[in-house]
């Protein structure tokens, strides 16, 4: 994981207005949100794994899943995931353990960023900055 110290650091925002903007700038809901926290996920690459720019945000009123609930972002970074090749050796066995759990687990959740995208990362962010604030 690389931190990428930024200006939208603690801005705040309406959920819905961040979606309309990001969305189609090819950001999306990451997989990890709850109730009170969450991220915007642009896919960077998939070079031996997945190559991301996350953008960690809060609630700061509501709940993530309510109408009108304003969020605070948190500090950008970069992150990279790399999945095993083959057959999950954790996955619960039999076929109704199949049925439910049909993907591999990673292999490395926090794996090395690849230096060449570092610069890449760099440059959306300072792009979200002068989407969202200037």
């Amino acid at each position: 994981m690389i931190e990428i110290p930024s200006r939208l650091e603690g801005k705040t925002f309406p959920l819905y207005k961040l979606e309309q903007l990001l969305k189609p700038l090819g950001y999306t809901i990451g997989g990890n949100w709850d109730y009170d926290h969450g991220s915007f996920d642009y896919k960077i690459d998939d070079e031996a794994g997945y190559q991301f720019l996350r953008v960690p945000f809060e609630a700061i009123d509501g709940q993530l899943d309510s109408h009108g609930t304003t969020v605070k972002l948190g500090r950008p970074f970069l992150l990279s995931h790399k999945y095993q090749i083959g057959i999950d050796d954790h996955a619960d066995g039999g076929n109704l353990g199949a049925a439910f759990n049909q993907f591999a687990e990673p292999q490395d959740p926090d794996a090395t960023f690849p230096e060449k995208y570092i610069d890449i990362g760099k440059a959306l962010v300072k792009d979200l900055e002068s989407q969202l604030l200037d």
